[in-house]
Order: C-alpha cells, then structure tokens, then sequence
C-alpha cells in the first residue's frame, strides 16, 4: 500500500494552485493530502501545525519572496523539509541561490507538465527520506561505535557487562535492562541449569525462570534440541519483542580446529532482556540499534574472556616455573644428606667389611636401603605433584568395597610402623555406594597415616574412623604426635611447607599438597584440626556418586 505524503502549497493564485492541486492528485505511483496557503504568513504557520512531506513555493510572493520564505521556514522550522520552487520565468541565479538554501529542484510555471511535476516532487520526497534514513543511520553508528568503545575500555567481564546494561538502559530510557547468562550442564544434549542475571546496578544472581519468562522456555526447548554452541537458533535477526519487554541473543564466537580446518562457530552466550513497566511498542530503529550493540557485547565479552583466559595462563605459567624451581631446590637439598649416608656407608663397608661382624654389616645396609627408599619415595611425590600441578592426573571413578581398600592400606602401615604403634580402624554408618579412583584413595590414606606415625615419635596410638551417609564417606585420621603449631596451619597445604616444629622429623613438605589435590579431584574437602603437644586430626569428606 502506498503511503499517502503530505504537500503544502504556497502560491498567492488560486489558478496556479488549482494546476498543481490537479496535476498531482493525478499520480499513479503516489497519493498525496494536499494543503494550500496563499500567502508566506500562512504558509509558515502551516509548516509549524502540520509535519510537511515537502512544499511547492511559489517565488513571487506579496510580502516575501521565495528565498526570505526559506530563511523564515529554517529560524520557525527546525527539522528541514524539502522545498521544490515554482518561478514564471527562468533565472539561473535565482536556481542557484536558492540550492544553496536547500531547494530541492525548481520548476518553471509556463513549462509545467503533470508528469514533470509528478517526477520531481516523488524525487524530491524520495532524496529527502533518503538522506534522512542516511542521517539516522550514520548517527547510530556514531553511538553505537560510541557505546562500544566504552564496552571495550575494560577487560574485566563484570565491568563490561555493568557498562552495556548501564548504557543501553540511557538509550532506550527503559526502566530496566539485564544480561542474563545461561549456564549449561555437561549432559548431551546440554541441560541448562541455571541463568545468571547481571543488572545495572552490577548485581548479580541467579534466576529460575518464572511462568511469564515464556522466552526463557522457549530458548531452552531450542537448546535440548541441539548442540549449546549452536543452539538451533539463527544469530542473525532473532529476537522478540512482547508489549514491555525486548529481548535480544548475546552469541560469542568460538572456533573449533580439527586436522583439516578451523571452524568458526556461533554459541548462545545469554540474552539481553530490554523491559518497559508500562505498555509500550518497540520502534525498528531502537531494534537494529540494540541489535547492533549486543553484537558489540558479544566482541567485548570475548575480548575480556581471552584476557581472562590469558592471566589464567600466565599465573599458571609461573607458578609452574616457581614450582620446577622449587622442585630443584628441594631435590639438590633432600638428596644431599641421604646420599652422604649411602655413600658413607658404602664406603665404611668397601673398607671395613671383614673387620666388621654380621649385625655391624646388616646395620650399614639398612641404612643405605633406608635412605634409597626416602629418595624412591621423594621422586616419586615430586612426579605425581607435577602431574597434579600440570592437571594431568587422571581420575578415573569405579564403584569401590571402600572397607577393603582401606583395611589393606591400615595392614600395610601397621606392619611398616612397627610394634610401638596402635593403628585402629573404626567403622559406622553407610559406608556403601561409593565411586572412586582407589589409586589416588590410596594415596590420600597412606600420605595420612603415614604422617600420624611420623610424627608420633615416640609411638603411641593412630586411629582411622571411617563414616558414611546416605550423600558421603567421613575419613578422620587422629594421631597423639608433635601437633602441628597454629600459625603453620595455614600453609601446610602448599608445597614443599612443613611445620616448624618438625624440622628434626625426615620429610619433603608435599603429602598434604598431594592429599588435598587428590581430595578435590575426588569434590570433596579436607580439614585439619591440632592442637601442638596434643596431635592432629585430619578430616577428609567425599561425595560418595561423583563418577
């Protein structure tokens, strides 16, 4: 349907006005509402009542002439309106002064042909709207690049979304806006378990969709059909408005490499839920522009996760180079003493064997073995840490009898410890239904008991209490030892940190670094409660169905 344009003419005949009321009402390709004034005066308070399409302005007026007519339409007009001019006669430096004041075209009466007058006035509006549409869009490219910039001026994710949300909210003069981010479960096809909703106040929390987010139902049915990183939903030109609320896709692009190709791919990061209080229809213009900063959105929220991802990268990068030097520290000192040891003794046995009688012999040779062990075992704590450090410790789930495995390594200790040790094993609850790596189960109990024996010198008694609920496994390894002073307690953890107290006592400082990695590989958490002089309780609780 042709949408009908309004044209004011101003010409002081009534003939004349008659002519082009005519000639133009007469147009195939255009319907005009035709408004006449037939002077200046009433001409421009026409212009100031009704919103003109374009004019006919007859040059030659009673008390002005066409070019003071425009330079009265610019000072009561503000928005200019394109202004077509009707001479009897033909004067080139009238044409020409009057371009320069922005008409359009300019006609010559005597020369006037409907079709002539019909062409000019439909370019005439048609070059006006167009370079209107231009205007607008070149605006909004200004703002958009504008907003933008400020979206990109931060690299952290929070800052940037407060930005958007801030920004957007000014623009549309809504009452609110909020990026909601989904989170996806690691099921196929992906569950969404929750959204993540950022305001403008730089809130943020977690939603449950209510019975009126009927997008947020719609954009989860999209997603269980498909794979998250695509989600069945076209990034281009998808949106919907509701009578209050817009609601936007926010896609990151993400690229998969494979041995033939790189792969660029769209995935559904979240949406931007623009929202009125009242009723209130959505213009296209607010649409595309929204559109095109939830775009830019998109780029900032990537570049902030790369930065992100990159400090993540370097903090790893040296903590392991801290790690490979502290790991060389540590070897060059540890092995120094042992190594004096072996070497004293075989020496001492190369030189004196056959002066030396059979316990003397069997003396020296523990102590090379000994030593060797401690040195087995220091190798072997620092490649299992690296592995751990490095994130390539593989945990592999299987259902367990946790009884069994634990009376093994309770047995293994009790025959290391020797006589002067009590190590107890209790047991209550449900200990059944358990899923675990039993090699990094292993190590976490023989790290522990081998610790409450170590620094319980002087012997005495090392109980293991094994607990279990319907959820969980409880481990709690208590020993009557040194204790560990408080204000070690905290760094204990780390590795290659022992406690000051137990500087007389053989050891490395990385069980507990281990125990604790072991632990969190398995989701659950470890506590230490010791008192120094009393002994230590060590607190392990596992999930029972992690797998």
């Amino acid at each position: 349907m042709v949408e009908t344009c309004t044209l004011l003419i101003v010409d002081d005949c009534a003939e004349d006005r008659e002519v082009c009321r005519r000639y133009l009402l007469k147009d195939p390709q255009q319907s005009y509402q035709i408004l006449e004034a037939d002077s200046a005066e009433d001409g421009l308070s026409l212009c100031q009542e009704r919103n003109c399409d374009a004019i006919l302005l007859d040059f030659c007026l009673p008390t002005m002439n066409g070019l003071e007519f425009l330079d009265a339409l610019k000072q009561h007009q503000p928005d200019p309106v394109p202004v077509i001019l009707l001479t009897g006669y033909g004067a080139e430096e009238v044409a020409v002064e009057a371009m320069k004041k922005g008409v359009q075209d300019y006609l010559i009466k005597q020369q006037l042909q409907p079709d002539v007058l019909q062409l000019t006035v439909r370019n005439a509006i048609q070059h006006w709207q167009s370079q209107i549409q231009l205007n607008k869009t070149e605006q909004r490219q200004r703002l958009v690049n504008t907003i933008a910039l400020h979206m990109r001026q931060s690299l952290d994710r929070q800052q940037v979304l407060h930005t958007a949300v801030t920004q957007i909210q000014q623009l549309l003069e809504c009452d609110q806006v909020a990026v909601y981010q989904a989170q996806y479960g690691e099921t196929q096809p992906p569950d969404l378990i929750k959204w993540q909703q950022v305001t403008a106040a730089g809130r943020t929390r977690t939603v449950s969709p209510s019975s009126s987010d009927l997008w947020i139902e719609t954009i989860e049915a999209a997603i269980h059909q498909a794979d998250p990183a695509n989600a069945a939903i076209d990034p281009i030109g998808w949106s919907w408005e509701t009578q209050n609320k817009l609601i936007l896709p926010l896609f990151l692009s993400s690229t998969e490499v494979t041995q033939e190709q790189s792969i660029q791919e769209q995935r559904l990061w979240g949406v931007l839920v623009a929202q009125h209080s009242a009723v209130k229809p959505w213009h296209s213009d607010e649409v595309e522009i929204v559109r095109e900063l939830v775009t830019q959105l998109g780029s900032a929220l990537q570049q902030a996760e790369q930065f992100s991802q990159m400090q993540v990268a370097l903090e790893q990068a040296q903590q392991l180079n801290a790690f490979k030097s502290q790991m060389v520290a540590t070897v060059s000192h540890e092995y120094r003493n042992p190594l004096t040891a072996i070497l004293a003794a075989a020496s001492t046995l190369k030189l004196y064997s056959e002066q030396f009688d059979l316990a003397q012999q069997q003396h020296l040779l523990a102590t090379i073995e000994d030593k060797a062990r401690f040195m087995t075992r220091l190798v072997e704590d620092l490649l299992v840490l690296e592995k751990l450090e490095l994130g390539q410790m593989g945990f592999r789930p299987l259902p367990l009898n946790i009884l069994e495995l634990v009376a093994d390594v309770v047995e293994e200790q009790r025959w290391l410890a020797g006589e002067q040790y009590e190590i107890i094993f209790r047991v209550s609850g449900n200990t059944k239904g358990f899923w675990g790596d039993s090699d990094l189960l292993r190590q976490i109990l023989v790290n522990l008991l081998s610790n409450g024996i170590k620094y319980s010198p002087n012997g005495g008694k090392v109980e293991l209490h094994l607990s279990g609920t319907t959820s969980h496994l409880i481990f709690s390894i208590q020993d009557q030892g040194i204790g560990i002073p408080l204000a070690d307690q905290e760094k204990l953890f780390q590795a290659f940190q022992r406690a000051s107290n137990a500087e007389a006592i053989a050891g490395t400082g990385l069980g507990l670094a281990i125990t604790q990695a072991c632990v969190k590989l398995h989701g659950g958490d470890i506590s230490i409660d010791s008192i120094e002089n009393v002994g230590t309780t060590v607190t392990i609780r596992l999930p029972k169905g992690l797998r």
